[in-house]
């Protein structure tokens, strides 16, 4: 019987137009948040971060989908860390605030495997 082998997923975050209107406090408590959001993903158990990309430079304003803010490339254990994952977003706090992250920006799970080319 062949070993389980972990999901490659894809995390595509966008911010959105609430973080572009925020006043610039509030965009600093979302910017701790989502420090938080992140470590949470990379300190994860069943998660082992590949790398990641950022958009931030060569974009400019909200993300409504593809091209995303940013990306995490991860080897996760199974469907439910990945939802874990994605939960963060709607569970971490943005500072004093009733406002969890995900008022100010969304993810998007890819979920794929890894592509390994065979050779003759």
């Amino acid at each position: 019987m062949s070993e389980k082998k972990p999901l490659r997923v894809l995390f595509c975050m966008g911010i959105n137009q609430n973080f572009m209107d925020a006043p610039r406090e509030e965009q600093l408590d979302v910017w701790a948040a989502f420090s938080e959001m992140w470590n949470g993903i990379t300190d994860m158990d069943g998660v082992n971060v590949i790398g990641n990309m950022d958009d931030d430079q060569s974009m400019v304003g909200a993300s409504t989908g593809y091209p995303w803010t940013t990306y995490l490339l991860a080897d996760v254990a199974d469907y439910d860390t990945v939802v874990a994952c994605c939960n963060l977003f709607r569970t971490t706090a943005v500072g004093e605030t009733p406002y969890k992250l995900w008022r100010y920006m969304k993810v998007e799970s890819r979920i794929g495997r890894e592509l390994i080319v065979q050779t003759a």
